[in-house]
């Protein structure tokens, strides 16, 4: 075509580019799609105007240019591009609150904020000021090396967070498993939840039971709700344990990042006895195990070989993470639950069981995909064990029980 000035390949590149990505941005599916790829072309053109090259046939080029900008998308599904670039998920009937972007890794949440909200400001109080030079607490480790808070009384403004968190408005999910005899326990962690549990904050349960027509029927405050989920039995209680990772990663997929901010997995056969609350609230969250929170780490009860998946090398290791108390935001949790199972699944099918089953995977992975904060034993203290005068306060306790008789 003559075209003698190296420099005029620019604007015909633009086109291309303006053609493929109006197609991107505007999802347009029919024949006027015509209108970027003109536009692409009269932008190109007027890039000659501006650049003295007076040649009019040179718009051929530029619009084919447009063209072809355009026909790199026509093999994409006309039906929708939008759900296309999210796998293993389809877009709900209904527009959902939460509006998630899934992938096999993670999952975002997007959630639109008021501006007057945005820029509300906490109600006036009063409270002691805090001091640099006056740590709350010296008896008791409060960061950790990676600079995640650990979770002590003493340490902590529980109205000074409940003002703020009011603010996002956030809704936390419980999952629990009340399967085989563990039904008993039902209404002891539901009452006690009830009262201590996010007091005053929006709290869904989920109770994952092979016995519906056994959950108690029970007044709940107004801003928390119970979700009864039929799950299925297994013949070992090792079994239903180191299953939960797959119920709860498949639950989160298909329900729960349209209904939660954060979720948190606890055991059934426990009790609370003080507050819980938004102190607990960060991206990804253990809590220090009550058994071997003093224990140096080649004392602790890792998985040490090398066989299974959620070993971890000698010399290596942080805190001993309970399995019974753990959370973060559900994308996060998802991302945790996903890979524990993945790797009880390939344990299985190389004949090796780990040495505390799913908890065993967990500090795996907490190991290299370090908690965002800890909450200390004082968040799931063991009763068969003395109290420590660094536990000022026994939050949430396992309850006494014949541990064979209720997993046989």
């Amino acid at each position: 075509m003559d075209i003698k000035k190296v420099h005029i390949v620019i604007p015909i590149v633009m086109a291309g580019i303006i053609g493929y990505f109006g197609t991107e941005i505007m999802d347009i599916k029919k024949v006027h799609i015509l209108i970027p790829i003109v536009m692409a072309g009269i932008i190109g053109y007027l890039g000659t105007k501006i650049m003295d090259i007076k040649e009019v046939h040179i718009l051929i080029p530029i619009v084919m240019a447009g063209i072809i900008g355009y026909l790199g998308q026509v093999d994409l599904d006309e039906t929708s591009l939008v759900i296309s670039r999210i796998p293993h998920i389809s877009r709900p009937s209904s527009q959902p609150v939460r509006q998630v972007d899934l992938d096999e890794t993670s999952l975002v949440i997007s959630r639109q904020t008021d501006l007057n909200e945005a820029f509300s400001v906490l109600p006036r109080m009063s409270y002691p000021q805090p001091f640099v030079d006056k740590p709350q607490r010296t008896d008791v480790l409060l960061m950790s090396p990676w600079l995640a808070p650990i979770m002590w009384e003493g340490t902590f403004n529980r109205d000074i967070l409940n003002a703020q968190y009011r603010q996002k408005k956030f809704v936390v999910g419980v999952a629990t498993f009340a399967v085989k005899k563990y039904v008993r326990f039902i209404e002891g962690f539901l009452g006690s939840a009830n009262k201590f549990f996010l007091s005053g904050h929006r709290v869904n349960f989920y109770l994952f039971t092979d016995h519906p027509e056994k959950v108690p029927s029970m007044k709940l405050a107004p801003e928390k709700s119970l979700f009864i989920i039929p799950v299925q039995n297994y013949s070992r209680w090792q079994d239903i344990s180191m299953n939960r990772m797959d119920i709860i990663s498949n639950r989160i997929r298909t329900h729960w990042h349209y209904e939660v901010d954060y979720l948190y997995s606890m055991d059934i056969d426990v009790q609370m006895f003080e507050h819980i609350g938004v102190e607990i609230i960060d991206t990804l969250v253990g809590t220090i195990s009550s058994w071997q929170y003093t224990k140096p780490r080649d004392s602790n009860s890792y998985e040490r070989r090398p066989e299974s998946r959620a070993a971890i090398p000698s010399g290596e290791g942080d805190f001993y993470y309970a399995a019974s108390f753990y959370g973060g935001s559900v994308s996060e949790v998802y991302k945790l639950t996903t890979a524990c199972f993945k790797g009880v699944t390939e344990d299985r099918a190389n004949g090796i069981e780990a040495k505390w089953h799913e908890e065993s995977h967990l500090n795996k992975y907490l190991l290299y995909h370090k908690p965002t904060r800890l909450l200390s034993p004082e968040y799931y203290w063991d009763e068969e064990l003395p109290r420590p005068q660094i536990i000022r306060v026994k939050r949430l306790s396992s309850v006494r029980k014949d541990l064979e008789e209720v997993r046989s």
